[in-house]
């Protein structure tokens, strides 16, 4: 458990107004929320989505204050990306933040490639598929074992000096590899693992992404809805990960966050989204979703503000 410092992670020399948040040392902001779009097309990784779906949960999203879009070739092999590409196309370009991602070489049985000359051709189809003339974030997805990182961050420095993409991510990456990516200070954004119950990054990579204006969007928020405040201790099997009695404390301290969220008129899931939306050292919080209305819900934690009090007790409980 962790006691989160409360100095804001804003830079002093470029100080954002209202509830927008800057993108590393990148001229691209956006809100605190985004939506993860893994179930948007993404049917390699789930069993069921309608497209039709996918593209309702998008809309949903740009309409409910939502402007982040965090895609990757690896949700349906590109589908995802050609889905928001569609829907896109009825909204001001302008006011939307599309980050996706790409390493799992096609070519490859799907491994990852950080090679500069593969980089830059999924730049190339990537946008093709988004149907847009730039990527406000692309990030490497993840790390491949030979190619030098600088190099692979190098070559998406130079498609952002062609105006192809405006920041620059890594994600999956270790502290040793987003030091080596960021050798030449270039990285703007890391995408890693983190949850309440999954902080590993705080004591790993989060003082040296704030030593460096690096910022950080947690993907899996909500712990592949354990977080959301469904289940009982009842569904212990189908979180292997915790032992029975790590499970029976996370459903305990459930509950007691349904208090907090009770007195905000709220869900826990909300609640929960309301503390990343909170916490200084995360930049953008991007839970998913298979269904409109679940977007819509999600939405609602923009509007929840959490005392210093109550953002201490949930930090407390796991």
């Amino acid at each position: 458990m962790k006691t989160i410092d409360f100095n804001p992670f804003l830079f002093e020399e470029e100080p954002i107004l209202d509830n927008s948040v800057k993108i590393g040392k990148s001229d691209v902001t956006t809100g605190p929320l985004g939506l993860g779009t893994n179930k948007v097309g993404g049917h390699n990784l789930f069993d069921g989505l309608k497209d039709e779906d996918g593209a309702a949960v998008v809309k949903a999203a740009l309409n409910n204050g939502i402007s982040l879009l965090d895609t990757a070739f690896m949700y349906g092999l590109g589908k995802s990306e050609e889905i928001i590409g569609d829907v896109i196309q009825d909204y001001d370009r302008s006011k939307i933040v599309i980050a996706s991602k790409a390493a799992q070489d096609p070519n490859n049985g799907l491994k990852p490639n950080n090679d500069p000359k593969f980089l830059k051709k999924s730049v190339d189809e990537a946008l093709e598929r988004l149907n847009t003339d730039y990527i406000d974030i692309f990030y490497i997805h993840f790390p491949d074992e030979q190619t030098p990182k600088a190099e692979a961050v190098n070559a998406l420095a130079e498609e952002k000096k062609a105006g192809k993409i405006r920041a620059i991510g890594v994600s999956n990456f270790s502290l040793d590899q987003i030091k080596e990516a960021n050798i030449d200070g270039q990285v703007d954004v890391v995408e890693n693992h983190y949850s309440l119950v999954h902080r590993q990054a705080e004591d790993q990579i989060f003082a040296y992404l704030k030593e460096n204006q690096i910022s950080f969007v947690p993907y899996l928020p909500l712990a592949m809805g354990l977080l959301t405040g469904k289940y009982s201790r009842n569904d212990a099997g189908k979180f292997s990960k915790f032992s029975s009695d790590e499970f029976g404390k996370i459903i305990d301290n459930l509950s007691k966050v349904k208090i907090i969220a009770d007195k905000h008129q709220a869900t826990v899931a909300q609640t929960i989204l309301a503390w990343y939306i909170a916490n200084p050292n995360i930049s953008v919080v991007i839970p998913g979703a298979r269904l409109p209305e679940q977007v819509e819900s999600n939405a609602k934690s923009l509007d929840i503000q959490l005392s210093s009090a109550e953002f201490d007790e949930i930090d407390k409980l796991f």
